[in-house]
């Protein structure tokens, strides 16, 4: 059950931020939030940026509709955060994009 939650909080059907370039790479603001989990431990990807926001909803659910992250687990203090981890197919697109 918990799965299917945070798989169906990746539908992009509602994202503002679906748009990847015309390449079928991530657009900037995909990469910037795609490029954290290059260094972190399994390619955790932040809950927030550089500046301490949050990272919209929106662009988080993009990023796991293309692919390029996934969901990791669930957080039962605050289920609405998806936390999640960058994906091979994530890494290839960033790969690219340096």
């Amino acid at each position: 059950m918990e799965d299917e939650k945070l798989h169906t909080a990746a539908d992009a059907a509602s994202s503002v931020y679906d748009h990847p370039e015309p390449d079928g790479r991530p657009n900037p603001a995909q990469r910037r939030y795609l490029s954290r989990g290059l260094k972190q431990p399994g390619g955790k990807l932040p809950l927030f940026d550089e500046e301490g926001q949050h990272f919209h909803p929106a662009l988080v659910r993009a990023c796991i509709a293309h692919g390029w992250s996934e969901p990791w687990f669930g957080n039962p203090l605050k289920p609405d955060w998806l936390i999640c981890k960058l994906t091979d197919k994530g890494r290839r697109a960033l790969g690219g994009s340096h």
